[in-house]
């Protein structure tokens, strides 16, 4: 029986093993304090070649403020309702934002993962075991006697486990991982500017084609009623059949002309209903020609475009990333330093499980560092920096892109704008032409000829202007599309993993 003062087992520890205990755990809380060092080059953005200004002829446009273009909704600056609602309905449904969508949950998964190694690791198991142990069994020298005895385990073992993040290679992850996941939603805002602008390309198309078929429509009007007057004066004998054969010819080679157009126009609805997630089959888009005139535009200055569009955003997010992959393949170099503790119960007797005479614990650190790798991190490092390299190569690749097609898409307007002009001068005169040819004929002073060739000349030139006035509402778009859609690459800050205690303790 123990005397009133003897300290109960289990419930205090020897000073030996107190003294022990805090030299461990002030070993482990130093290699805690080194882990503030990181290896590898901190990031900084490359720099890209820009022009001062844009090379267009002023003034080509109505002056418009920056903000001209619609934040997110950007087709709206074209007032079109039918437009807005197919907009609408192909953000909602498009399959392929969507996927875009799920690739940046993913990626937001994967950083919240490579955050989740700040952690340490909690495990816990049970292990129940029944073993006979032979009678025959190897007594290493001790001269004991020995018969078969079968025995229970019983272990209820918790296990701690962190890596010290001593040179910082887990940070370099952590920055690849958010800088990775910035990448996939800048990736994302550029699917949605890529398929928002391809339904609105095909919407003017198919408008276009609508003006198109309306003008061929009022010409197999205008012909046929040509073609009554033309066949009522050759039964006066006042017209040869020769003008009722080329009446004739104009007016079926116009209505053909009309009939290939319908399939032209049933391709473009068809490419509209997959960006909308509807059947091809079911899909149809009511016949309207074009109204409206291209909106004013602001291409503001070349450098604006760094910011603006999202894919040299999402390509200077892919250099950020392969800048922390060098960091990563540095800290290979370094040893690593591993904490553990393991804490628990075992027993042979499953009543005594909670005893405290049932207790056991150890703590210990594991350091690594490899001497010997056969070259291989050398060439994990080369590999990272050309990776590095390679993606700033592609970055600037992207920007020069990126100011072609701003260039490309003032210049196109511009000449389609000068283009409309005198497209429309032409139309008036060939209207004239023809109402001068049709009195001159009805006077008996030319030939039919003459009216045949001023109304194929009308005709030509009127779809022809429909075709300028469609194509600059197309370069609009592209446009629109050239100076990133109204977003700013500034809306990636926010873009970032912020695990909150319930996502951390969740398992």
């Amino acid at each position: 029986m123990r005397g009133r003062n003897e300290p109960r087992r289990g419930y205090r520890l020897g000073s030996a093993k107190l003294a022990r205990l805090t030299l461990t755990a002030s070993l482990l809380f130093g290699g805690a304090l080194l882990s503030g060092c990181t290896v590898g080059p901190n990031y900084k953005r490359p720099v890209a070649t820009v022009p001062a200004q844009w090379d267009v002829a002023a003034p080509w446009r109505e002056s418009a403020p920056k903000d001209s273009i619609a934040k997110g909704e950007w087709w709206s600056v074209f007032r079109d309702d039918d437009l807005n609602a197919l907009e609408k309905q192909a953000l909602a449904e498009n399959q392929t934002i969507k996927i875009s969508i799920a690739h940046l949950e993913q990626a937001r998964a994967t950083a919240s993962i490579q955050i989740a190694t700040l952690f340490p690791t909690l495990s816990a198991g049970g292990q129940v075991e029944r073993q006979r142990l032979s009678g025959n069994r190897p007594t290493n020298g001790v001269p004991i006697t020995l018969k078969p005895v079968q025995q229970n385990t019983f272990v209820l073992p918790f296990t701690v486990s962190y890596e010290v993040d001593l040179f910082g290679r887990r940070r370099r992850s952590i920055e690849a991982a958010e800088a990775a996941y910035q990448a996939n939603a800048a990736d994302m805002e550029n699917v949605r500017l890529l398929i928002t602008s391809q339904l609105a390309g095909d919407y003017f198309n198919l408008r276009q084609l609508d003006s198109e078929l309306g003008i061929l429509n009022r010409t197999v009007d205008a012909l046929q009623k040509g073609l009554d007057l033309v066949n009522s004066r050759h039964q006066g004998g006042v017209a040869s059949g020769l003008d009722v054969a080329q009446e004739e010819t104009l007016l079926n080679t116009t209505r053909t002309e009309a009939t290939l157009l319908q399939q032209q126009r049933k391709q473009f609805e068809d490419a509209i209903s997959v960006l909308v997630a509807r059947p091809a089959p079911d899909f149809h888009v009511a016949i309207s020609e074009l109204s409206a005139e291209p909106p004013p535009l602001d291409a503001g200055l070349p450098s604006d475009v760094l910011e603006r569009r999202p894919d040299i955003a999402e390509a200077e997010r892919q250099m950020a990333v392969a800048n922390a992959q060098i960091g990563i393949a540095r800290a290979a170099y370094y040893p690593s330093l591993n904490l553990f503790g393991q804490a628990g119960w075992q027993t042979s007797d499953i009543a005594k499980l909670a005893n405290v005479q049932s207790i056991f614990w150890a703590l210990g650190a594991n350091v690594a560092e490899d001497i010997f790798t056969g070259g291989a991190r050398r060439a994990q490092m080369q590999f990272a920096r050309a990776g590095f390299d390679a993606n700033v190569a592609s970055y600037r690749l992207t920007v020069l892109s990126a100011f072609q097609e701003v260039q490309d898409d003032l210049t196109g307007l511009t000449v389609l704008s000068e283009a409309q002009q005198s497209q429309q001068q032409a139309v008036d005169a060939a209207q004239r032409t023809l109402d001068i040819s049709t009195n001159r004929y009805s006077g008996g002073l030319v030939s039919y000829l003459d009216v045949v060739t001023a109304q194929q000349n009308l005709l030509t030139g009127q779809q022809q202007l429909a075709v300028i006035r469609g194509q600059r509402l197309v370069t609009s778009v592209l446009l629109v599309k050239a100076l990133g859609g109204g977003w700013d690459a500034s809306s990636l800050a926010a873009v970032q993993v912020k695990p909150q205690r319930k996502e951390i303790i969740t398992p």
